[in-house]
């Protein structure tokens, strides 16, 4: 242990600050500048607190810095984190659980809905891409677990891992602007969807204009969803459901995306779920801040297109109720595509 502290004693002074600005977005998955807007608003925060030993002293861009390195590394344990920076394993655990509760608690500020001049630039996105009135897409997604301290088996999914989910919507630049965390895997999308305040408020948020989702949500008068295919489309239905695709699938990007960058995502090792909401959450708002500063990947949508295909829970069936005054809706859609 001693010899791994020695090793990387410097680490966080001479290693870091001569790191190309590729090889830190590398390590740290996100950009300089984000990482500087984040340590300022965390050092003015409730939550920072800085933390001195026999290393010196963690300011707020270092703990930043040391949050990221472990969100962004799929296997990376807390003993991990603790030898690379020089810390204890009880620091990296503060700091892990301040700048989770901090990032989560700024998500109504990052992830909001969008207001009227911004609705009206999505829905020229979409209308472009050839789905008039369209303001966002709507999914859920599974985030395994290992085993729950309480109610375990409640998590288990149909593909038989302990998972918690995610529901949002995104735009049309992959930014979240609605999101529900928590409900245990399983549990059918429908029914999340029917429970979470986005289903009471949509009507109201939406007015005239529509989200997209696939044939797991209801299809309502705000929420467009396929035609299910037994067989006897027509056409025109056909197109119709081509072009939701089409455009739909930018939820599914922005999951993909989520977990390519933030890679603890892909299997949570916390056990309490209290704090793996808020964990799931805060990785959500750091998603949010870092997109508008995104270094291109050309692979990157191939790749998550390959992993969606790879663990997509599936449609179980279960029996979803149309809002019948949406038929019309839909179809008046369709026909005009």
């Amino acid at each position: 242990m001693q010899d791994s502290k020695v090793k990387n004693e410097d680490y966080l002074e001479t290693t870091v600050p001569q790191y190309s600005d590729e090889t830190f977005f590398e390590h740290f998955r996100v950009s300089r500048n984000v990482v500087n807007e984040i340590s300022g608003m965390f050092q003015n925060s409730e939550y920072y607190r800085s933390k001195s030993g026999p290393y010196g002293k963690l300011l707020s861009g270092d703990q930043v810095l040391v949050y990221l390195w472990y969100v962004g590394h799929e296997t990376a344990g807390f003993r991990d984190v603790a030898d690379r920076y020089n810390i204890s394993i009880s620091s990296v655990t503060r700091i892990l659980k301040r700048l989770t509760l901090f990032l989560s608690n700024l998500s109504p500020t990052v992830i909001q809905w969008p207001d009227d001049s911004e609705k009206e630039q999505i829905e020229a996105h979409f209308r472009n891409n050839g789905f008039p009135r369209v303001i966002g897409c709507i999914d859920g997604s599974h985030i395994k677990l290992d085993k729950p301290e309480n109610d375990p088996e409640s998590y288990i999914n149909r593909k038989g891992f302990y998972s918690i989910q995610i529901q949002a919507v995104c735009d049309h630049q992959r930014r979240f602007k609605d999101l529900f965390v928590g409900y245990p895997g399983s549990v059918h999308d429908s029914r999340v969807f029917r429970t979470s305040p986005l289903s009471q408020t949509l009507e109201q948020k939406c007015g005239t204009y529509f989200i997209l989702g696939d044939s797991g949500y209801p299809l309502q008068k705000n929420l467009l969803t396929p035609y299910k295919d037994r067989g006897t489309l027509t056409q025109q239905q056909i197109n119709y459901n081509i072009k939701l695709s089409k455009n739909r699938c930018i939820i599914e990007h922005s999951f993909g995306m989520l977990k390519q960058k933030f890679r603890q995502l892909y299997h949570i090792k916390l056990r309490k779920i209290p704090l793996i909401v808020h964990f799931v959450r805060a990785v959500c708002v750091l998603h949010n801040i870092a997109i508008k500063d995104e270094l291109p990947d050309a692979n990157l949508i191939e790749t998550i297109e390959a992993e969606n295909a790879a663990v997509a829970i599936g449609d179980d069936n279960e029996d979803i109720e149309d809002d019948g005054s949406a038929v019309a809706i839909r179809d008046h859609i369709a026909a005009i595509l």
